[in-house]
């Protein structure tokens, strides 16, 4: 199956009791199949942001990623230390708090956590988030965010 942007869709159809349905493969586990790119990973979209984390998670879903969801530091703690994270995709601004933070611990974890940061900021050389593997400008194209996170997800991605 093909997505609306010509992305190969991972899904499955099984059929239940009330007919066919189709389930997303990548959170069952069941289908693997990324079209010939690196090993789909697990994704934590940290945004406060409820429309830029669904626009994050469905594209990301579609490119074969599972993707997790944290609207503030302190869930996106929790799912860094609770969840097996390939990636982490940062906002810069979360509501007063300072998200640069979660990059060193990120950094500290074995193995580390590759961190993309996402930002409006004008000037994207910060001292604070200069230590991000990469930085992705909002506004940005889907494809850059794929590219993006393509790229470094390997690195801690089972393979």
């Amino acid at each position: 199956m093909v997505g609306l942007r010509g992305v190969p869709c991972h899904f499955k159809e099984v059929t239940t009791a009330s007919g066919p349905r189709l389930l997303t493969a990548v959170r069952l586990g069941a289908v693997r199949d990324t079209g010939g790119h690196a090993a789909p990973a697990r994704i934590l979209v940290v945004d406060d942001e409820p429309s830029i984390r669904l626009l994050c998670r469905v594209n990301l879903e579609l490119d074969g990623h599972e993707v997790l969801e944290a609207g503030t530091l302190a869930s996106a703690r929790e799912a860094v230390a609770g969840e097996d994270v390939d990636l982490v995709l940062l906002d810069v601004h979360l509501r007063g708090e300072r998200s640069d933070a979660l990059i060193a611990e990120c950094h500290a974890r074995r193995p580390p956590i590759p961190v993309v940061v996402v930002t409006g900021s004008a000037d994207v050389t910060q001292d604070r988030i200069t230590a991000a593997d990469a930085i992705l400008p909002k506004p940005f194209e889907l494809d850059a965010l794929l590219e993006t996170v393509r790229s470094l997800a390997h690195v801690h991605a089972p393979g």
